[in-house]
């Protein structure tokens, strides 16, 4: 179940067109990106609603870009393509391998999973088993990618993906093997295996250095935190690579805009990471975005569960302040 609470709505963002301001918490069913509750704003102008939900370690400057992209959804009517749906995969997150292959099993027809992997609670010995336990449950067919979130060195991220692709019986592609976009070219040079970027995109103050310096085969993008649909579809005409559209752990509503975003790719040949909603406890929408028949629906979600627990006051306050830290920047 989603928690929602309404705060106050700062007068530049009136100003900006927003009429509505909520702050949303949800349990996680798995710890997931080392945190086990996911929180956020949800903001509402003419357009519809709007989600403005960075980390916690994200800070002011990195996080208005995120507000920058609720208010467009908020506000502006969103560009989309002649896709009503897009192909999604299943997110498995670091589990066991009977679990893993329960979350394939039950991912609403995926059949591309992205498995992650360089947890410092996992060794790579597990993060194989968990890999071989999602090729069982996908069959000979079905695609898996991995994620190491950055996690390794140059040496450590050939030899593991090497180990990955062979538990795999092949990989899609390796996501962020490594932090630096140098050590990301290194590798690429060095495997077979495709390499994705996305911190090197989404976190860089230069996104297009990964296309410069060849370091990738594909770039992950995502709606929030690149600053809304038309900002990341401006990035992927300029990379010129292949895109894959990915969740930011968002709530149904932040799912929706990414969906428009996928929807208006010029090219579309992976399935996108937008099924992330079947990790979370609840949602804020009674009618969710999760996937049938591996795909996601092209719509908009509507913030209308009802206001049955509040958020903890603390946890408003800190919104607040931060609310008014983004602004500040965005200013």
């Amino acid at each position: 179940m989603a928690a929602l609470s309404a705060i106050s709505l700062p007068s530049s963002l009136a100003r900006a067109g927003l009429d509505r301001l909520l702050v949303y918490r949800i349990r996680l069913k798995h710890r997931f990106r080392r945190i086990e509750v996911r929180d956020g704003l949800l903001v509402h102008g003419a357009a519809g609603w709007g989600e403005c939900s960075p980390f916690w370690d994200y800070d002011p400057v990195e996080s208005s870009e995120w507000l920058r992209a609720g208010l467009e959804a908020a506000t502006q009517e969103l560009p989309r393509g002649d896709r009503d749906g897009i192909p999604v995969n299943v997110t498995v997150p670091v589990v066991d391998p009977a679990e893993a292959a329960e979350l394939v099993r039950d991912s609403g027809g995926c059949t591309t999973a992205k498995v992650k992997v360089a947890d410092p609670r996992s060794e790579l010995r597990d993060d194989c088993a968990r890999v071989e336990a999602v090729r069982d449950a996908l069959g000979p067919s079905g695609r898996i990618r991995v994620d190491a979130n950055g996690a390794w060195g140059v040496e450590q991220a050939i030899s593991a993906i090497r180990e990955l692709d062979a538990a795999a019986g092949g990989l899609e592609y390796a996501e962020q093997p490594c932090p630096d976009v140098a050590e990301l070219a290194a590798v690429r040079r060095s495997v077979v295996v495709p390499i994705a970027a996305d911190e090197s995109i989404r976190r860089a103050e230069d996104p297009l250095a990964v296309a410069r310096a060849e370091a990738a085969d594909v770039i992950i993008i995502k709606a929030q935190p690149l600053g809304g649909v038309r900002r990341a579809l401006d990035l992927v005409d300029r990379a010129g690579l292949p895109a894959v559209v990915s969740s930011a752990l968002d709530s149904s509503v932040g799912l929706g805009v990414a969906a428009h975003l996928a929807s208006a790719l010029p090219v579309l040949n992976h399935a996108c990471g937008l099924a992330t909603l079947e990790l979370f406890c609840g949602d804020v929408s009674s009618t969710p975005l999760s996937p049938e028949d591996g795909t996601l629906e092209v719509r908009r979600a509507e913030v209308d569960v009802p206001i049955e627990q509040d958020v903890p006051e603390d946890l408003c306050r800190r919104w607040a302040d931060r609310l008014e830290q983004m602004c500040a920047v965005l200013e």
